[in-house]
């Protein structure tokens, strides 16, 4: 079967615009796939994920295409105008990291984590969105906690998670929805799987404070960088902001409580929304 390259959309973006002038500059200089890889010291594969956006440059690989091409810092210049933009489809592409991730670290200022939340509080959360229906609350309520699938597989990914005490204080729902909630999160508190830290408010300001971020790390040790606010967020695979995310997430985490610490403090907020008719465990 004749290989039939994937049709390049180079002006949806400067990513999509410096895979589109990679393969340009490779097929004018008649070189495969192949023969480039070994000239830029990359993969194949690397280089036609690249090539159709999927996937964002490495950061040593702008130089050496133009080395290569000698275009003077041509790639170089796309390099920084694609590393400070939003995908166009960043959402999706974080799913597809989440999906496949083996660590999931993240931080969480105002509620609990979606891969650790109840249905009962997912719901809740998701009818504060006005522009959903019924019908639409429910498939986004079923959206997320399929992603809690891979949690009971025979090699869940490891998880953790720092949220602020404001998370545990807040009443999602009734007392008996907000307990059950607390109730799975001290499930999770401190398992092989998965650590738990609560950020008390005796900490004080701290630098992610008016937002949430997540850390994915995949089989083959690379990272990316989640960071959202209220309405938008931005996804980071560049090397450079990935490290510096990274260090603000270790300093929040060497911070906050230590799993035991932070078990006692849900135990203790789920005492204040106990629902007078629970069964005694």
């Amino acid at each position: 079967m004749t290989f039939k390259p994937q049709t390049l959309t180079p002006y949806l973006s400067a990513r999509h615009y410096f895979g589109a002038e990679q393969r340009r500059h490779r097929e004018s200089a008649q070189l495969s796939l192949v023969q480039l890889a070994g000239i830029v010291n990359s993969s194949k594969s690397t280089l036609a994920r690249i090539e159709t956006a999927e996937l964002m440059p490495p950061p040593d690989l702008p130089d050496r295409l133009d080395a290569a091409f000698g275009t003077d810092k041509h790639f170089h210049g796309l390099y920084e105008l694609a590393k400070r933009e939003a995908h166009p489809d960043q959402y999706r592409r974080f799913m597809d990291f989440e999906a496949q991730a083996e660590v999931v670290e993240n931080y969480e200022p105002h509620a609990v984590p979606g891969l650790l939340q109840t249905r009962e509080y997912a719901r809740v959360q998701l009818s504060l969105r006005e522009e959903l229906t019924p019908e639409q609350v429910e498939e986004r309520v079923n959206a997320r906690l399929s992603r809690q699938d891979r949690l009971r597989s025979a090699a869940p990914p490891l998880r953790w998670a720092i949220i602020d005490e404001s998370v545990l204080r807040r009443r999602v729902g009734d007392k008996e929805c907000t307990y059950k909630q607390l109730a799975r999160l001290l499930e999770q508190v401190d398992t092989p799987d998965s650590k738990v830290q609560v950020m008390p408010f005796s900490a004080g300001l701290h630098y992610l404070v008016g937002g949430s971020l997540t850390l994915l790390t995949n089989p083959r040790g690379s990272t990316v960088a989640y960071e959202e606010g209220i309405e938008l967020g931005h996804l980071y695979e560049d090397r450079d902001s990935v490290k510096k995310w990274r260090r603000r997430y270790e300093v929040l985490r060497a911070n906050a409580l230590p799993p035991a610490a932070s078990a006692e403090l849900i135990r203790e907020a789920m005492e204040d929304c106990k629902p007078c008719d629970t069964p005694p465990s």
